[in-house]
């Protein structure tokens, strides 16, 4: 059973950057795909990236050139650089891992308030 941390949120201004960390405990986090997640009120749940045990990596159009995934194997974290963050980045974040198929280990989850 993987547990997942997240940390790092906050209330950031236009233009501004945040790094986001995800801790896992318990389970063989390194042979786990770790993603993230946000979900803003009234809207569905958007993937933002994902990161495999090799390091490859996948992004989702809204964020890419913006967002950066990566991951400490030795630390058992996973980090989300996010940059120019806009007012429509405001939601709370999610990170999930998974070893085939759904993800099955989600977070908390971590607010982001990204301010006009």
């Amino acid at each position: 059973q993987v547990q997942l941390v997240e940390a790092g949120g906050g209330l950031v201004q236009a233009g501004g950057s945040l790094r986001l960390s995800c801790v896992a405990s318990g389970g063989t986090f390194t042979s786990y795909t770790v993603g993230w997640f946000r979900q803003a009120p009234g809207k569905e749940r958007e993937f933002l990236a994902s990161i495999n045990w090799i390091g490859s990596t996948v992004y989702a159009d809204s964020v890419k050139g913006r967002f950066a995934i990566s991951r400490d194997n030795a630390k058992n974290t996973v980090y989300l650089q996010m940059n120019s963050l806009k007012p429509g980045d405001t939601a709370v974040y999610f990170c999930a891992a998974r070893a085939r198929g759904p993800y099955d280990y989600w977070g908390q989850g971590t607010q982001v308030t990204v301010s006009s």
